[in-house]
């Protein structure tokens, strides 16, 4: 059975088994355990995920003179759709506040348990008050031992270094360079298997942590996860059918409409199997022989927005966040907010392109504004819808990118959405 299959069903029998459980039962203890190995074996593949994916991608970037009027055109493309996403996100949620409800934080309803004291003393650690404290986000990007920001947790050091690290990686000749990368590069595929490994318990990690939620709270955890679902749907709408259209129509001078189309094989793949890598061949024939774009400008730009453009991962882990810390009662000010937007923004670049890869990610963002990494179980409610729509907004932006740089290259091409493409089976 397809994992999202699974999911769906260990949802519906954890509402089910969970609203006839008693909080004193042998059952409850039972959830609360599983559910707590479930996220701690999430936790333990954070740091190895993210540095070896980021490491791996800069220094196969970085390789071969690819730092080009290409590659930076590429790069500039990437960063600046992550962030409008990242902002259209903020300001939804900032309107919609799903973690608020009639005017109170909804973290009892949505069961979460944490001492409010010791979080605002975490929270002030990062949370700005001024210049002097938006100035302290860049100092903690560089951390003066890398030891102690991986145990700490400290992944805004561990990010900078990892760019950096993968950066000069790619400069290193010879074969030390190769036996380097080669290394990097197996570090990040055995980190690849070892989610995918822990991503197929999810559906008894997903069963254990809502039918503990609804046996503490009933059904009052409803009303604020369809107001945070509905926020991300329409952050990601907005940024799909706004923002890349008008890219495409004053940048790239293409009918949005009819790249839409010529991509749908593409953004169906994506949404059925919410992983852009699995859906990378199909995104290259569609941009090929349908967008018309040469297979010199394709064959680099899609496979690194593959791995780095993350559009929809980056807005989602904002919007998580924010929805956690309102959940919590916490005031994030706008330094704080900026802190979020930033990580969200380095994270998304060192996201894998497998399912539900963005939960680790989001661990990250938590962490860096002071957060309980256990809040986490929230959000694996509705991920899995979440996830399929977010993968085919960043397939449908690795799209866009190609056609648009394809155009600042001169490149001439005629949409052609009919062209007959094989849509892969899923995995």
């Amino acid at each position: 059975m397809k994992l999202h299959w699974q999911i769906v069903i260990a949802m519906v029998l954890a509402v089910v088994i969970g609203s006839i459980t008693s909080v004193d039962t042998w059952l409850y203890q039972g959830y609360e355990f599983v559910g707590t190995l479930f996220l701690n074996a999430l936790k333990m593949i954070i740091v190895p995920l993210i540095m070896s994916s980021i490491i791996s991608s800069m220094a196969s970037l970085n390789q071969g003179g690819n730092l080009g009027r290409l590659g930076l055109k590429t790069l500039g493309y990437y960063a600046t759709t992550s962030l409008f996403a990242i902002l259209i996100g903020l300001t939804l949620v900032n309107i919609t506040t799903p973690g608020v409800v009639d005017g109170q934080a909804a973290g009892e309803s949505l069961n979460l348990d944490a001492d409010p004291v010791e979080l605002e003393s975490t929270l002030e650690k990062v949370e700005g008050r001024g210049g002097k404290d938006l100035l302290d986000i860049f100092i903690r990007m560089i951390p003066t031992n890398i030891v102690a920001a991986a145990s700490g947790g400290q992944m805004l050091g561990l990010i900078f270094f990892s760019l950096l690290f993968g950066f000069f990686m790619g400069r290193v000749e010879g074969r030390m360079g190769e036996v380097l990368r080669d290394f990097c590069k197996g570090v990040s595929k055995t980190m690849v298997l070892i989610t995918n490994f822990v991503l197929k318990f999810a559906p008894l990690g997903i069963f254990a942590l809502i039918a503990k939620t609804v046996t503490v709270t009933g059904f009052s955890a409803l009303s604020p996860m369809l107001v945070f679902m509905f926020t991300v749907i329409v952050a990601l709408a907005v940024h799909t059918l706004v923002v890349l259209p008008l890219l495409l129509k004053f940048i790239g001078g293409v009918s949005p409409q009819k790249h839409l189309l010529a991509m749908m094989p593409a953004m169906l793949m994506a949404f059925s199997t919410a992983s852009s890598s699995a859906t990378l061949p199909l995104t290259m024939k569609c941009v090929q022989k349908r967008a018309g774009v040469s297979r010199k400008t394709s064959s680099f730009v899609l496979p690194l927005g593959a791995t780095v453009n993350m559009d929809g991962t980056a807005l989602y882990e904002c919007v998580a966040a924010m929805f956690i810390a309102q959940a919590y009662g916490l005031e994030l000010g706008v330094v704080t907010q900026f802190t979020i937007v930033i990580v969200a923004l380095l994270t998304s670049i060192g996201v894998a392109g497998i399912p539900a890869a963005s939960l680790v990610a989001i661990t990250v963002i938590l962490g860096a504004i002071g957060l309980p990494l256990e809040a986490i179980g929230l959000l694996l409610v509705t991920d899995r819808i979440l996830d399929m729509m977010r993968t085919a907004v960043n397939v449908f932006s690795d799209a866009c990118a190609a056609v648009i740089i394809a155009r600042t290259e001169g490149e001439s091409w005629v949409l052609n959405q009919e062209h007959e493409v094989e849509l892969p089976e899923e995995d």
